[in-house]
């Protein structure tokens, strides 16, 4: 089966969502930690872990929206160590927005702190509180994040110098709008 020379735009909308939320929890993740504790940290807690389940099920949605649908090709002469690069980040990617969420996940349950989404419906704890266990899994879920920021770079920095340097039309199978051949 051939690869179509673009994203499906269910695929274009589902990247740009995700980007949006995981760039609005990298930063609220960070603002929030910071603060003291109040009815506005607690909220922002709240927030976070809601949006998070929400990137873990979208998560979810994209890889069987993927799996359903190929990616374009590459783009022709592309060196293969950019395609292997390339396509090693997207699978980083993919892996980090799945397991970030579940490390937060695991994170509250050992802390003692259910997850509920949209403050409605109660997830089940994965551990039984464990101080020692919340403590690592904090760290885990901090490196965890923390390595997502840099594939994301990355993986913006690698769009870029397709679009301005390369000038193959990667950024366009991503951006319609500078797809100069519709």
């Amino acid at each position: 089966m051939n690869a179509p020379n673009r994203y499906t735009l269910t695929a274009i909308r589902l990247h740009w969502l995700m980007a949006i939320l995981l760039v609005g929890l990298f930063a609220a993740g960070l603002y929030m930690t910071g603060l003291k504790l109040s009815p506005q940290k607690l909220q922002l807690y709240s927030w976070h872990k809601w949006a998070g389940v929400t990137v873990f099920v979208l998560a979810l949605v994209r890889l069987a929206w993927r799996i359903g649908h190929p990616p374009p090709a590459d783009p022709a002469g592309m060196p293969r160590w950019q395609a292997l690069a390339a396509h090693g980040v997207h699978h980083l990617l993919y892996l980090l927005m799945i397991a970030i969420p579940l490390s937060g996940w695991l994170m509250s349950s050992a802390k003692g702190f259910q997850t509920v989404w949209f403050g409605v419906l109660p997830l089940p704890d994965l551990l039984q509180k464990d101080k020692a266990l919340g403590d690592l899994l904090q760290t885990v879920h901090q490196f965890l994040n923390y390595s997502l920021a840099a594939l994301v770079l990355a993986h913006a920095g690698a769009a870029l110098k397709h679009q301005f340097i390369d000038r193959d039309g990667v950024l366009a199978r991503m951006l319609p709008y500078l797809d100069k051949t519709r």
